[in-house]
């Protein structure tokens, strides 16, 4: 039998890179795509390295254009002749508050941290049913905990977690898998790719000023003691390739303690106890 062919998105740095490398490592045939080939680099750099750059197609992909979308799956299956899985990955951060950002700010992150995903899934489902494969998608545990500041970013991920909730039983009943992976704060390039001044954004902040450099100073604080893009990755690969994977899965126990907090918090005033301080 030929290698299965996984398809992920975002592949470029983070996650995404290791979780390319590590799939191909387990002998997937592995399609990586990335929104800017000129970033291509590093991702083949961590191939050859890890000894399976023959495994790896990197391909150009643009998650929230949909034409571009639908003819790269297609493509994928007429080169490889099937596709296992896909794992959504591709995602942008964005730090901001309603009263001080546009609609039109707010819509773009729902492009590509919901409506991306969206694109990819409905492309491959079918593909996916011919060969009872499985969807990943990852999220985060701001899919699960609103988080201060982060609200276009929380809305987002709240989209896509209750989506993927939906569709499981759905996707299930004609052999689909369907998962979430959920990390928390991962020491990668996503955080630099918010392109956030602090002292800016804090000066511009007028009377959030004060709430956003608290939030700043405990995110710092936090990213510091991350965990590494390649245990998070490991956590993606291993839903992977277990036989069974779970509807939801947290990439490190401090993840696993933090979606807790919500799971058994039917009232809310535990996640509101819990944020508020860390806006003052």
């Amino acid at each position: 039998m030929s290698a299965p062919t996984v398809l992920i998105t975002g592949t470029s740095t983070g996650i995404g890179l290791e979780t390319a490398v590590g799939a191909a490592r387990a002998g997937w045939r592995t399609v990586a795509t990335l929104r800017d080939l000129a970033r291509a680099d590093r991702l083949r750099a961590a191939a050859d390295a890890a000894g399976v750059a023959d495994l790896l197609d990197v391909r150009l992909l643009d998650v929230v254009d949909q034409a571009e979308v639908a003819a790269c799956v297609a493509d994928v299956v007429a080169r490889h002749g099937r596709l296992d899985a896909v794992i959504n990955n591709a995602g942008a951060g964005h730090v901001g508050t309603l009263e001080q950002e546009t609609v039109e700010d707010v819509r773009a992150v729902m492009e590509v941290n919901f409506f991306g995903v969206l694109h990819v899934t409905r492309a491959a489902l079918p593909h996916l049913r011919a060969t009872r494969g499985r969807l990943i998608t990852v999220t985060s545990v701001g899919g699960v905990v609103g988080q201060p500041f982060n609200e276009a970013y929380c809305a987002a991920k709240f989209a896509v977690e209750g989506f993927m909730e939906s569709l499981a039983p759905v996707a299930a009943t004609v052999g689909v898998s369907v998962t979430v992976v959920e990390p928390g704060a991962v020491a990668s390039e996503f955080v630099a790719n918010v392109g956030l001044d602090p002292e800016a954004a804090i000066a511009a902040a007028g009377v959030y000023g004060p709430a956003l450099r608290a939030y700043l100073d405990r995110t710092a604080a936090a990213f510091a003691t991350a965990q590494s893009p390649a245990d998070a990755a490991a956590a993606v690969v291993a839903t992977l390739v277990d036989p069974e994977p779970a509807p939801r899965v947290q990439t490190s126990p401090a993840a696993r303690q933090f979606v807790g907090v919500k799971l058994a918090d039917p009232d809310g005033l535990g996640v509101t106890s819990l944020t508020a301080g860390w806006v003052r």
